[in-house]
């Protein structure tokens, strides 16, 4: 079984913000972490961003996220969702 792994991602970014989420997008397909990263609406505030993970544990993949918002103070503006 694959597993998988939400983001909340706020909709209303700066620049840098938006710029650093891409970031942590490209990484996670860099690393090969996944191939692919779903953008789905989920109200008019936040997008919802899925993934299956290829490469690495589900921990590793959470571990590297949560440092990365908390190294480019995202935390107001990007999270993970209990799956």
């Amino acid at each position: 079984m694959e597993k998988g792994m939400k983001l909340k991602v706020r909709k209303e970014l700066d620049g840098k913000q938006q710029s650093s989420i891409i970031k942590l997008k490209g990484s996670l397909i860099a690393k090969g972490y996944t191939e692919i990263i779903h953008i789905l609406d989920q109200d008019d505030d936040f997008h919802i961003n899925s993934f299956g993970i290829e490469n690495g544990s589900d921990s590793e993949v959470r571990e590297f996220i949560t440092a990365f918002i908390a190294r480019e103070k995202l935390e107001d503006s990007i999270s993970i969702l209990k799956l």
